[in-house]
């Protein structure tokens, strides 16, 4: 597919409740494609790979893709970003190669006028995220999800997570980490990242949480430092914190409203996760969707009025519902998945105050190998990490009712 000449659109901004290209507001119905950036570190195949993928998504209508910059730690855990796509597999030590995948998606994006939104860093384990800096400063091994033995508990989880936020060391290398992607110059194109307008933000970490309710001034605090860190580096895109919303801080709300009212915070996120916060048990989607649309509908609301009284804009940056009948093979039915789509963009069209929505997440070509539930190293990226059932949450260009969905709403917010 050849690409027409075109002016680059300029960097994203925010204006009270809304965000602005050139002065023109710029809402949008996005998508998260977390491994957009490791696509090209797969040689030409996973470069057409991406190029098929991003002319996709922009004849859809969907032109703003939310992206991890790069994992963190080798490690032996089955069910984690492969250690060869690794960024930073040692402390302070960063591996070329992927950068130069995520050089060749900015530059990708940069020919479409789409945008990413990047973010740096994950509380959970599949991409490495902070409890990596833990076990590089001594802390031992992180209590991983479908370990065996019984060490793994939720308790245990967030009892270690929670010691990242009194680590100096740690803090100190994560620091590192983010300075070496913000003075980063794209190899392909010679532009800095911090002058590149296909970035529209920078997210701080996916999700963020204090994990134990002692650990909340240190977790405050650590998310001022860096927010400042980030806006001292880079003057022009816009940063947020990637945060759930309230359940994050077990529904205090307080700790969700201090994060974001930050003046180096630009706008709020939340996320809605119906299956993982039990809104629905088992397969039973059906008989559990009015409390879910309910539940996201509250949920909604009380985060756009935090938004509003700070007069920020508000992004519903992942929500994700499975398959019917909780299965993940392409072609079979997402009735209640489109009916839930439906739900979220209407909430984005009729609220100016929610700028965007990013659904959770495209899979593209990509297809679940039968009879192969979780990913496996040499395996294609698809939408759902390596610890997450495959095809679970993930839309696949084959998809044609969500598809349909996607492209009424992308439409109408032009």
């Amino acid at each position: 597919m050849a690409l027409p000449a075109f002016a680059q659109q300029g960097f994203v901004k925010v204006e009270g409740t809304r965000f602005t290209i050139d002065g023109k507001p710029y809402r949008y119905i996005g998508t998260n494609y977390w491994y957009g950036g490791l696509l090209a570190t797969n040689g030409e195949q996973g470069k057409e790979r991406l190029k098929t993928e991003l002319n996709f998504l922009k004849q859809h209508g969907v032109t703003n893709l939310r992206v991890m910059v790069g994992a963190e730690g080798l490690t032996d855990y089955k069910y984690r970003t492969p250690n060869e796509k690794v960024l930073e597999p040692e402390a302070g030590k960063f591996n070329e190669d992927i950068m130069t995948g995520l050089d060749y998606l900015l530059n990708e994006l940069a020919k479409r006028n789409m945008k990413a939104v990047l973010h740096f860093t994950n509380t959970w384990e599949w991409s490495g995220g902070i409890a990596q800096y833990l076990k590089w400063n001594g802390y031992g091994e992180q209590p991983y999800p479908k370990s065996l033995g019984g060490y793994y508990s939720w308790d245990k989880l967030r009892q270690y997570i929670s010691q990242f936020y009194i680590c100096k060391p740690c803090m100190d290398e994560l620091d590192t980490y983010i300075k070496y992607v913000l003075h980063r110059t794209n190899k392909l194109n010679g532009k800095k990242y911090t002058d590149d307008p296909a970035i529209m933000a920078w997210e701080i970490i996916n999700e963020p949480r204090p994990m134990e309710k002692l650990a909340v001034p240190a977790f405050e605090a650590w998310m001022s430092h860096v927010s400042a860190l980030v806006k001292s580096i880079d003057k022009n895109h816009l940063l947020t914190t990637g945060s759930e919303g309230d359940i994050a801080s077990d529904f205090d709300l307080s700790v969700y409203q201090k994060i974001h009212a930050d003046k180096n915070i630009d706008y709020l996120t939340i996320h809605i996760w119906p299956k993982n916060w039990s809104w629905f048990k088992d397969t039973a989607i059906n008989a559990s969707y009015k409390v879910i649309l309910d539940s996201a509908g509250k949920d909604i609301q009380k985060h756009l009025q935090v938004a509003k009284q700070m007069n920020k804009p508000m992004v519903i940056e992942e929500f994700g519902l499975p398959r019917d009948l909780h299965v993940y093979t392409p072609g079979t039915s997402t009735h209640n998945r489109d009916h839930f789509y439906n739900f979220i963009f209407s909430k984005v069209l009729n609220n100016p105050g929610i700028a965007g929505c990013n659904f959770w997440a495209f899979a593209g070509i990509a297809r679940p190998i039968p009879g192969q539930t979780f990913w496996k190293d040499g395996d294609e990226f698809m939408g759902d990490p390596g610890g997450e059932e495959q095809g679970l949450n993930s839309v696949f260009d084959s998809d044609e009712s969500t598809w349909k969905v996607i492209e009424k709403y992308t439409r109408q917010l032009k």
